[in-house]
């Protein structure tokens, strides 16, 4: 298992047996009249299930099934912006490199700029690193040094939380340069691997929940 798988993958892996589904509220502006549950059921009939990827035993949570569904897409972006609409966020922060995808259209939508995440050796001015433990390993980020001013209010996106090493390492980077972490938004959280416990102290927002 890779780095990324580890913490979550392409939105998220689940180890067989599968877990009774928690519904979160959802609206969706874009999609026809409906109930909060069918909306979110929406949604999640368009997140395709692949089971025993990366690795047997795993049934990976497929996004790319969602976003390729225009008016999904929009209700997803809608679906985090409005959470923080009227909260003056200043930057949108997006993990690499599937948070990106959502990052960035949700900063437009907030009036806000967007700074990227990575992982080492790909940004190409100076930066500060923060490293986090990996169920086999260790992984880290880099965000450069000059791209939050202190006092800055910050969301950070990601498609998922799963055992919650990646934001957790975000989150400390961000602060480390002063800016004030508003929330922390992703669109699905595998609730059952308690990665909302390592973001004690940070308001999370999520759409869907496993």
């Amino acid at each position: 298992m890779t780095a990324d798988d580890a913490d979550g993958l392409l939105t998220g892996s689940i180890r067989k047996p599968l877990v009774r589904q928690v519904n979160v509220g959802l609206a969706c502006n874009n999609l026809p009249a409906m109930t909060t549950d069918a909306r979110e059921t929406h949604l999640r009939s368009l997140i395709r299930d692949v089971p025993d990827f990366p690795q047997p035993g795993i049934l990976f949570k497929d996004i790319t099934t969602l976003i390729r569904d225009r008016e999904a897409f929009r209700d997803v972006i809608d679906g985090i912006a409005r959470a923080y609409r009227g909260l003056q966020i200043d930057l949108v922060v997006g993990v690499e490199s599937r948070g990106f995808i959502f990052a960035a259209p949700v900063a437009l939508d907030l009036h806000a700029g967007f700074v990227p995440v990575r992982k080492p050796g790909k940004l190409p001015a100076h930066v500060i690193s923060q490293s986090y433990e990996l169920e086999y390993g260790r992984n880290t980020l880099e965000l450069h040094d000059d791209a939050i001013v202190p006092g800055q209010r910050v969301l950070i996106v990601d498609d998922v939380l799963a055992t919650g090493g990646s934001l957790e390492a975000t989150i400390g980077l961000v602060e480390r340069l002063g800016g004030v972490v508003v929330g922390v938004s992703v669109v699905i959280e595998l609730g059952f691997l308690g990665g909302r416990g390592r973001l004690a102290g940070h308001s999370i927002h999520s759409l869907i929940t496993y």
